[in-house]
């Protein structure tokens, strides 16, 4: 497939010109305004996404300070959606992979993502694909390397009552997915908890870590998200029993038979790990939010609020 626009091309916005400088991914480019700043654009072919990350950001970016900025829309070309968005010099994914997060600049992205959380929750709005990769920041000098920590990419993000969520569509990426979107179960904003303590743990442990990844396979290996399912009940399982009654029957029967793949006494639950591993503080942080029933997870504003933020010394 040829791409949307090619190196030198000029975008006309509603308030600037941005002229392509590099094509990132199939649907990204970077462009340049008449200032010579950089601007992300972003464009897709024949899905919705980017005019629901224009709607989305047109609807909460001027509540919060901690979503990634909807710059410009470009007005040439009236399909697809082309969008221009605020440039960051990184991603937490990208600078975790240079050096582990300090403790200052752990809680510091842990209360921004929370932040910025706790205004989409507050309407209903699930991001569905929180990650380090679509956690951007602009870098500094000092003790906390990242200022202008901004959560992106909502071209995913969606109401509880859309029939997205009510309908238990997949959505997100399954290493930092919930249990009950990889069951296709209905999903709220309880799964971006989920997914930020998967973060969380991610940005703990430093480099490329994943606790969920199933070993030995590759994304597209066809029992990959089972793999991830299966990990789940092993480092924060079983399932509750009260979590049979919102299940229907073949829901019920998907969890009895990955249950039955992890028995208890191969249970290597995250509560054990030690304290030379991770500290007792951390670990009762994360054990809060990682629940497998997603209604007992605490909201992002009660997450706030959490002993947590206290100073470490």
């Amino acid at each position: 497939m040829s791409s949307l626009f090619r190196i030198g091309q000029v975008l006309k916005g509603r308030i600037g010109k941005y002229t392509i400088t590099k094509e990132i991914q199939d649907t990204v480019w970077f462009a340049k305004n008449h200032v010579q700043e950089t601007v992300v654009i972003k464009s897709v072919r024949d899905h919705p996404r980017i005019e629901n990350e224009r709607d989305v950001l047109k609807r909460f970016q001027h509540r919060t300070q901690y979503l990634r900025p909807l710059i410009d829309e470009i007005e040439e070309h009236s399909y697809p959606a082309i969008i221009a968005l605020k440039y960051l010099d990184t991603d937490l994914l990208e600078a975790l992979n240079k050096q582990t997060l300090n403790r200052k600049e752990l809680k510091h992205v842990s209360r921004c993502i929370l932040e910025a959380l706790s205004v989409l929750h507050k309407d209903g709005y699930v991001h569905t694909d929180v990650k380090p990769d679509n956690v951007l920041a602009n870098l500094q000098a000092g003790d906390v390397r990242f200022s202008d920590v901004q959560l992106g990419d909502l071209g995913g993000s969606y109401p509880i009552d859309s029939e997205w969520a009510t309908s238990g569509t997949r959505v997100g990426t399954p290493i930092w997915s919930s249990p009950e979107i990889l069951l296709e179960l209905p999903w709220n904003t309880a799964t971006d908890i989920w997914s930020f303590g998967v973060v969380l743990i991610s940005l703990i442990y430093g480099g490329n870590f994943h606790i969920f990844k199933p070993k030995g396979m590759t994304r597209d290996h066809e029992e990959y998200e089972v793999g991830v399912a299966l990990n789940q009940i092993r480092f924060f399982g079983p399932y509750p029993l009260k979590f049979q009654d919102i299940l229907s029957p073949e829901s019920l029967h998907s969890v009895l038979c990955l249950t039955q793949e992890v028995p208890e006494d191969e249970l290597t639950l995250f509560a054990w790990v030690t304290e030379k591993e991770v500290i007792k503080k951390d670990r009762d942080f994360i054990v809060k939010m990682m629940k497998l029933d997603w209604r007992d997870r605490p909201t992002a504003k009660e997450l706030l609020e959490d002993e947590w933020w206290k100073d470490d010394s």
